[in-house]
């Protein structure tokens, strides 16, 4: 791996007790990071993480809430501002995977992928702004998917909540480069984690035969390209997407 990138900043990372979200956490320690997740639903998991950055010398801090909850998020926010002084790169990771075709596709599960998908990265992204434009400077960083960048087939409401965060990313990098904060998207393909556990298995053989590395993602990977993005390394890109997707 790369040197301790992320030496001694402050990191938060919501829905980040597993999948994707857990590897961010990890490798983020692994660069050096102080670092702070959020989760919505299973404290096993969540302690299963905290346990897992203790035992390689991160003690992290940890949220329990939704972060489509305006509550939550000033909470959480404030927190780590009264405890680290700020915050130097959020991580908007938290989402919800469904798979449903339209037809079945109820208006509350409409609501809830737009809610946590969308609206979370909107509510985190303005609270921590408050912090990063003080310190004039910081790194956000949106997880969003292949799903929002290739024709594949791809259930409508997350697809489009995931194309919804394309034009959040661009036009707040846009908003808030004046005060050298920097707005990147990485999207990735199908991971070793995540919504490949949850489909069919001839559907994840179509992924495989249409991608040029015919294989699946790991989550390390993407997790090492997010610490790049994140990163003083990373000087002058924002508002970019950057699409890891294995060729499709």
């Amino acid at each position: 791996m790369a040197p301790r990138r992320l030496e001694g900043k402050r990191c938060l990372v919501t829905g980040g007790s597993r999948g994707l979200g857990r590897a961010l956490c990890e490798a983020f320690a692994h660069h050096g990071a102080r670092v702070a997740f959020t989760y919505s639903r299973n404290q096993h998991d969540a302690d299963d993480a905290r346990a897992a950055l203790q035992a390689a010398g991160c003690e992290p801090l940890v949220f329990h809430g939704s972060v489509a909850d305006s509550a939550h998020v000033q909470a959480t926010v404030a927190a780590l501002g009264s405890a680290w002084g700020g915050i130097d790169v959020l991580v908007n990771n938290a989402g919800v995977q469904q798979i449903l075709p339209i037809a079945l596709l109820e208006e509350a599960d409409w609501d809830s992928v737009m809610d946590v998908n969308v609206k979370g990265t909107y509510l985190f992204s303005r609270a921590v702004l408050k912090l990063m434009i003080r310190a004039r400077g910081g790194h956000i960083l949106n997880i969003g998917s292949f799903a929002s960048e290739r024709v594949i087939e791809a259930p409508v409401h997350y697809a489009a909540a995931k194309s919804a965060l394309r034009g959040f990313t661009e036009a707040l990098a846009r908003e808030v480069g004046r005060y050298r904060i920097q707005v990147n998207m990485l999207s990735p393909g199908l991971l070793d984690v995540g919504l490949a556990q949850m489909l069919p298995r001839h559907r994840i053989q179509e992924y495989l035969a249409q991608g040029s590395m015919g294989r699946l993602g790991q989550a390390r990977e993407l997790a090492e390209i997010a610490a790049f993005m994140v990163s003083d390394d990373n000087t002058f890109m924002t508002a970019a997407k950057i699409v890891a997707d294995g060729g499709l």
